[in-house]
């Protein structure tokens, strides 16, 4: 998802739903993003996501955050990774197409925004298992 998004230093990464952390973590770890912001309405979850930041020596470089991740502002990220259904990923869409800046990336994990048309698609193996990965642009998905 951080590859297709081609993360970098000058990006700051939101991950909704973030889960463990694993995207927010890899993304300024491997990546180089100057920040991740990660979301998630479970304590466990960013419980879990704030001790694995700390084992991977990051988490000066992340924020977690407990939140509905449509009451979050999400207007100052650069590229937002999804592993959501697709019927929260139409929920998303008039919010991201109001607070989200022309070029910003959105990477949806598995599921589609429908009526955006995709900047890119690719398929991950992952032993027995396919996954898809949609890469759309703000600006750039009608």
């Amino acid at each position: 998802m951080l590859e297709i998004a081609k993360v970098g230093p000058e990006d700051i990464v939101y991950d909704l739903g973030c889960g463990d952390g694993r995207i927010i973590i890899a993304a300024v770890k491997n990546f180089g993003a100057k920040k991740a912001v990660g979301v998630d309405l479970s304590d466990e979850r960013l419980k879990e996501a704030e001790q694995n930041a700390i084992q991977n020596g990051v988490k000066d470089k992340i924020e977690l955050r407990k939140n509905n991740f449509l009451d979050e502002d999400v207007s100052n990220a650069t590229v937002v990774t999804l592993f959501l259904l697709t019927n929260a990923n139409e929920l998303l869409k008039p919010k991201f197409e109001k607070e989200l800046k022309p070029g910003t990336r959105v990477v949806s994990h598995e599921f589609e925004m429908k009526g955006w048309k995709p900047k890119e698609v690719i398929k991950v193996e992952d032993g027995n298992m396919h996954h898809l990965v949609y890469l759309y642009v703000i600006g750039e998905h009608q």
